[in-house]
């Protein structure tokens, strides 16, 4: 092989690593629907469950950024007294990943008084459209 075409392919290899990179980043934090998906009350048994709406953060003992998350979601539970924030580790608990289709963390859930997922959003949220999902309620 020739060093210019190994060069080349190391530049194209480089340039698609940036752009997804970039679109990985864009989506990150942004309000997603919860489709038809229902979170089960049992898969956090010592949470306090928010009268109004529940903030489910999923988490890992590894996660860098969800200290942040953490911090952020309890300041919006303390604020609203039908709000509550319940973390759940999936450290132990690696079977919930796959139910909840949980592919990163942090990943938070807005869950109503049903159960039933209303928002979703990988990474941090985005403060505006977390005040948004919760404004629905």
């Amino acid at each position: 092989m020739s060093p210019l075409l190994a060069l080349g392919i190391i530049a194209a290899l480089l340039a698609l690593t940036v752009i997804i990179g970039l679109v990985v980043r864009r989506r990150d934090g942004r309000r997603r629907t919860g489709g038809a998906l229902q979170f089960d009350p049992l898969d956090a048994p010592a949470a306090e469950w928010g009268s109004r709406a529940t903030l489910v953060q999923f988490s890992t003992e590894m996660c860098a950024r969800c200290p942040q998350v953490r911090r952020m979601l309890s300041g919006y539970a303390a604020d609203d007294g039908g709000l509550r924030h319940v973390e759940v580790d999936l450290t132990h608990r690696p079977d919930l990943s796959a139910r909840y289709r949980v592919l990163q963390t942090p990943t938070t859930f807005v869950v109503d008084d049903t159960g039933a997922v209303r928002a979703r959003f990988h990474g941090v949220p985005q403060r505006h459209a977390l005040t948004e999902a919760l404004a629905a309620f």
